[in-house]
C-alpha cells in the first residue's frame, strides 16, 4: 500500500496565517518532517501521537542532509503513511520543495503541494511596506541571498537595472555584500531599503534606511536572523499608512 507526501507551507511564522488545508493535514498526518523555520505556535498544532522528525537547516548546521530527507519521505510513504513535509513559508519559494517533488515523483510516490504565505510578502506587509504600488513599483523580484554551489547565482546587473521592488531572503549575514553589489552596478546610495527580522512574529523588528546607511543601522540594532531585505521606493511608504497586524 502506497501512502502520500504533502509538501506543506506553514507560512511565515504567525499561526493565524496558516492555511486551512495546512491545518487539516497537520492534524491528520502519520508523520511530519518539520523544518527549522516552522514557528513554535504552528508546531504546537501537531497532535501528541504524531511521529515528528526534525529535518531543519540553519546556516552551517543541517539536522539531516537533503538526500536523507528525500529518502525518508519516500520510505515512509511506501509504508502507507500520510507524510507531511512541513516547511516555513511556501514550499516552492526557496524551500527546495521542487527538488523534493521531483524525487518523490521519480520514485512513484504521490505528492500534493500545499502553498503557504511567504515571508517575502508577509514580512514587508507586517512592517507597513507594500511590495507593489502603482506609483512606485509595478514589479517584484524575489532573490535568495544565500547562494550555494548548485545555484544559478545572482544576476546583479539585471537587478540593478530594475525599478521595482527587490526582496532578498536569507540574506542578513550577506547584507554588506548585497549593498556593495547593488552600488557597484549603479544603484544610488540613496535607494531606500528595509531589513525585517523575525517576520510576522511577536519579535518582528524593522530597520530602514538607504543603501548608504543600512549596514551600520542594522549592526547597531543587533537584528537577528532570519530576516527579509526589501530594496525599493516602496520602503518610503512604511510610515504613511496605519496598518494593524
Amino acid at each position: 500500500m502506497s501512502g502520500k507526501v504533502f509538501l506543506v507551507g506553514a507560512g511565515p511564522g504567525d499561526p493565524a496565517l496558516l492555511t486551512l488545508r495546512a491545518a487539516e493535514l497537520i492534524a491528520s498526518a502519520d508523520l511530519i518532517a518539520v523544518d527549522a523555520l516552522v514557528s513554535v505556535e504552528v508546531r504546537a498544532r501537531i497532535p501528541s501521537g504524531t511521529d515528528v522528525v526534525y529535518v531543519g537547516k540553519r546556516a552551517g548546521a543541517h539536522a539531516m542532509p537533503q538526500e536523507e530527507i528525500n529518502a525518508l519521505l519516500i520510505a515512509e510513504a511506501r509504508k502507507g503513511k500520510r507524510v507531511v513535509r512541513l516547511k516555513g513559508g511556501d514550499p516552492f519559494v526557496f524551500g527546495r520543495g521542487a527538488e523534493e517533488a521531483e524525487e518523490l515523483s521519480a520514485a512513484g510516490v504521490p505528492v500534493e503541494v500545499v502553498p503557504g504565505i511567504s515571508s517575502a510578502i508577509a514580512g514587508p506587509a507586517y512592517a507597513g511596506i507594500p511590495v507593489t504600488h502603482r506609483r512606485f513599483a509595478t514589479s517584484l523580484t524575489i532573490v535568495t541571498a544565500h547562494e550555494s554551489n548548485a545555484s544559478t547565482g545572482v544576476a546583479w546587473s539585471t537587478l540593478a537595472d530594475r525599478n521595482g521592488t527587490i526582496v532578498f531572503m536569507m540574506g542578513l549575514s550577506n547584507l554588506p555584500l548585497i549593498v556593495r553589489k547593488l552600488r557597484e552596478h549603479g544603484v544610488s546610495g540613496e535607494k531606500p531599503i528595509a531589513v525585517i527580522s523575525k517576520a510576522t512574529t511577536p519579535r518582528q523588528r524593522t530597520v530602514d534606511g538607504t543603501l548608504a546607511t543600512i549596514v551600520e543601522r542594522v549592526a547597531n540594532a543587533n537584528l537577528e536572523a532570519p530576516a527579509v531585505i526589501v530594496v525599493g521606493d516602496v520602503v518610503t511608504l512604511r510610515n504613511s499608512m496605519e496598518l494593524v497586524a
